[in-house]
């Protein structure tokens, strides 16, 4: 192998790869032993969007940083474009699933959108921000509060069509998104904590009236009403049973008599819809106990650590890089988190999946996209540190 081709070989991220894949095959296939999926291959076709996913992590190689900074205007348009094409398209290929426009049906294939624009939203905002900073290299709080009013209006385009949809989990997501790349860009801390004060105001305002008012909450609501029995049952587990409190019933008692070292491959017991996507984290915790959920929860950490290593060591040679790096590491962290949380009971019920490991072909395809611009990076870093010591 020459020293050309061995930056291509990021070793780490590869293993790290290869073990998330092998979680999430194993997962998936105790998921589809379950009676409610009898005659459905989970596992084939999961196999066929990693195999997808990775021919596009080597496609993107070939572009470099640069290209990808001046094609982030373009890429972030084209993904609004994609969810207002959603939002206005037929009902033959865009039905309402449980109430929500989410999706693009076609014969034998579905795609979320959404999850494809949380990438092309990371890139913008990486692109403006590192745009930013090299514009005004001293700053102040005209330029803080200007760097902040940007990356609200193009994170705010996105979670309003959206929550047009209407999806808030996943709108959620973008917020935490670009929180995160607000504080890390070096917006002054004067502007943040006032930015924190009022979002802590209206959420425990917004909360404080479902708790109070929360039959009123619901018909405001109407037909995500369904939406305040997420949040009651996370408030009071114990409340009368209804959809919400059924799910994280049956989740946490799967997740709970797994015990120490689970039960081992075939011998699921505990059934719950959509356990290969949003409930994976309690698949695993039945099959493999104590033991094979913090394992899991502990390769979530290397990613992480491996994430803002790159981030930190490209800043210098790349800013755009090392927040690219660090977008998608929030991506990866909100994601573990929630569906992680929501499973232990102490996030409420949402349809966030657990990334590189729930079933799903655009939350696959869409995180591996972000893993290979990561990955590239990765590769730009390794060559400029080569030329370095030359």
């Amino acid at each position: 192998m020459s020293k050309k081709q061995s930056y291509y070989v990021q070793s780490d991220l590869i293993f790290l790869f290869i073990l998330f894949v092998c979680v999430s095959l194993l997962s998936v296939y105790n998921a589809q032993q379950l009676e409610q999926y009898d005659g459905n291959n989970f596992v084939f076709k999961q196999i066929i969007w990693f195999a997808v996913g990775v021919c596009i992590v080597a496609a993107i190689q070939f572009l470099d940083l640069e290209q990808l900074y001046k094609a982030s205007a373009l890429i972030y348009g084209i993904g609004v474009l994609v969810l207002i094409a959603l939002l206005v398209a037929p009902e033959s290929i865009a039905d309402r699933v449980n109430g929500a426009k989410s999706w693009f049906q076609f014969p034998g294939l579905s795609l979320q959108p959404a999850e494809f624009t949380k990438i092309t939203t990371i890139l913008f905002l990486a692109a403006t921000i590192s745009r930013h900073k090299t514009k005004h290299a001293v700053s102040s709080l005209k330029t803080d509060s200007l760097l902040l009013f940007k990356i609200l209006l193009i994170t705010a385009v996105p979670v309003f069509l959206i929550l047009q949809q209407p999806d808030f989990g996943t709108s959620m997501v973008y917020l935490f998104i670009a929180g995160m790349l607000i504080i890390l860009s070096g917006i002054s801390w004067k502007i943040i904590s006032g930015l924190i004060l009022l979002i802590s105001a209206i959420g425990a305002a917004a909360l404080g009236f479902v708790v109070k008012f929360t039959d009123l909450a619901k018909e405001l609501l109407g037909k995500q009403a369904y939406q305040v029995d997420r949040i009651m049952t996370w408030f009071e587990p114990s409340q009368p049973s209804n959809d919400a409190s059924w799910h994280f019933d049956q989740a946490y008692m799967a997740l709970g008599s797994g015990q120490l070292f689970g039960k081992g491959m075939d011998a699921l017991q505990v059934s719950f819809p959509e356990a290969q996507t949003d409930f994976i984290f309690s698949v695993i915790g039945e099959s493999f106990g104590f033991i094979g959920s913090a394992l899991v929860i502990f390769l979530y950490f290397l990613l992480l650590y491996k994430l803002v290593t790159i981030g930190l060591n490209i800043h210098k040679h790349s800013p755009f890089g090392a927040y690219v790096c660090f977008g998608f590491l929030s991506l990866i962290l909100v994601h573990a988190f929630q569906n992680i949380g929501m499973t232990l009971g102490i996030m409420p019920v949402t349809g966030i999946p657990l990334l590189l490991i729930s079933y799903g072909g655009s939350s696959i395809l869409s995180t591996m996209i972000g893993l290979g611009i990561v990955y590239r990076v990765a590769v730009e870093h390794s060559i400029q540190s080569d030329y370095l010591f030359k």
